[in-house]
């Protein structure tokens, strides 16, 4: 038994963040001589999140960083050399240990900008290179990409809801899944628009601001809120935001205005009081009210309690006082909706003798679920303010034709052709040539400026939490209809 079961995890070789299927399947190719026919995959989703209108592109700067480090250690094949199977043989003979021994990661990944507004069926990522390495990357990217993703668009939408002025503070590492799952949230909590994490560990690997007050034990611990304040105060003299509702809120709140008296006689001021249980409504707009009438018009009111994107815009709505916003719970675990159900599927392949491509397709019996051949390229049309009009997905591999037409690959009767001239941007740019990495990553704080831009861009009926606009998203129309050809060719044809 593993006696570091948590300082022991990440070691200097992460190769094995992946689905034994994966390594599976990358036998398979090496034995069947397949391993370096060149592939393309493409990562995206097909819903946006929370039932929303869009989603916030993350986690790349992650994926860029398992891929640059994806090597094979001596104890990853000694493990894999250790797996046996049903007939208790090795799973994996020793020469195909030896070939991932070898393996260097060599592919072209093109991806779309961290903090980028995305959309359904759009790629995020295109994987370009020999089979078994983009089919082997599959899992790590995955999961990398779709938590961050998901957390990021969260947070995206509280801070929709909070408003540009007030403050959003990440609260939620108690309730995180575990020490990766919080800190990776606290990265894609800021990235989507978070101003500030409580996560130590995250402000120091990622620069994120931190913030906090203290826990209702601190009241309790001295017996007398006033004792308790004031002896915050004496240790934070500059920076004290005093929890209010140990007690009685109101009450509390005349308790902290008698400290900030005396710590402004001092030469300090107050910077907050907390509200973290009751009608944060009613209970705001009275402390707001105490703190106004005493002076003390610039004491910040920070609210908590399991908020999230609805309660607040109903708070704000309510005319709560409150200008600062604890979210825990609910933005880290993204407690409405699990998980983001982001895929990772192949679009194209080539054939034996290296000419030319066979594109492939995934079908179901659910349209939404049939994948889309092709090398993709992600185009976003935008109207004379640059702000985004419609998003076109079309095939690198095959020349554009000089009429645009975009096609609701859902829905065929739903065409939109493209202005002659029309402005736009490619989406997906290159990450990595021949395994090299050709693009300088933005900062963190860089990816949060940008993904604030891209979702003011948006039209406010994209944006809104109840039944939002769907964002135009086609197929160029040649692809659209390669793509029904392909379904058809695909699927049986049985006699009615």
């Amino acid at each position: 038994m593993n006696s570091a079961p948590l300082s022991g995890l990440y070691g200097p070789s992460l190769a094995l963040v992946t689905d034994l299927y994966q390594l599976t399947m990358a036998y398979g190719y090496w034995q069947q001589g397949m391993q370096d026919r060149e592939a393309v995959f493409h990562l995206y989703f097909r819903k946006a999140p929370f039932q929303g209108g869009y989603a916030v592109a993350a986690g790349l700067a992650l994926a860029v960083d398992w891929l640059e480090h994806l090597r094979f250690s001596d104890d990853d094949l000694a493990y894999l050399g250790g797996l046996r199977g049903s007939q208790g043989t090795p799973l994996f003979p020793p020469a195909f240990l030896a070939y991932l021994r070898d393996l260097k990661f060599t592919c072209n990944v093109d991806a779309v900008p961290e903090g980028t507004v995305v959309f359904g069926n759009e790629p995020l990522l295109r994987i370009q290179g020999p089979l078994l390495q983009a089919q082997l990357v599959e899992t790590a990217l995955l999961t990398l990409v779709n938590f961050q993703t998901l957390i990021a668009t969260k947070a995206a939408r509280i801070r929709e809801a909070a408003g540009p002025d007030d403050q959003v503070l990440e609260f939620g590492l108690r309730r995180a899944q575990g020490f990766d799952g919080g800190l990776g949230a606290s990265r894609a909590a800021y990235l989507g628009g978070a101003n500030a994490t409580s996560n130590v560990l995250a402000g120091q690997r990622y620069g994120i601001p931190v913030r906090g007050t203290h826990a209702h034990s601190w009241v309790m611990s001295f017996g007398d809120e006033e004792k308790a304040f004031a002896a915050y105060a004496q240790a934070f003299p500059d920076d004290s935001v005093f929890l209010v509702d140990t007690y009685d809120t109101l009450d509390g709140v005349r308790h902290a205005i008698e400290v900030a008296r005396q710590m402004r006689q001092n030469g300090h001021e107050l910077g907050g009081i907390r509200l973290d249980s009751g009608d944060l409504a009613y209970l705001s707009r009275g402390a707001r009210a105490l703190l106004d009438e005493a002076g003390f018009d610039k004491v910040h009111i920070v609210a908590s309690n399991d908020l999230e994107e609805n309660l607040i815009a109903s708070l704000r709505q309510q005319g709560a006082r409150i200008d600062t916003w604890g979210v825990g719970t609910q933005l880290v675990t993204a407690y409405n909706q699990a998980a983001l159900g982001g895929v990772y599927k192949l679009a194209a392949l080539r054939p034996a003798d290296g000419t030319g491509w066979d594109f492939t397709i995934k079908l179901s019996e659910q349209l939404a679920k049939t994948s889309i051949p092709g090398i993709l390229q992600v185009r976003r049309y935008l109207d004379d303010h640059g702000r985004p009009r419609a998003d076109m997905l079309y095939n690198t591999a095959a020349p554009l034709p000089e009429t645009l037409t975009l096609v609701d690959p859902n829905d065929a009767t739903r065409r939109r052709p493209v202005r002659p001239g029309a402005p736009f941007r490619e989406l997906l740019e290159p990450v990595f040539r021949q395994g090299q990495r050709v693009l300088e990553l933005p900062t963190l704080a860089e990816s949060r400026a940008l993904a604030q831009r891209e979702v003011a861009s948006l039209d406010p009926a994209v944006r809104r939490f109840l039944n939002p606009h769907t964002y135009p998203v086609g197929l160029e129309l040649s692809l659209y209809d390669y793509r029904t050809q392909l379904i058809l060719e695909k699927r049986p044809q049985r006699p009615a």
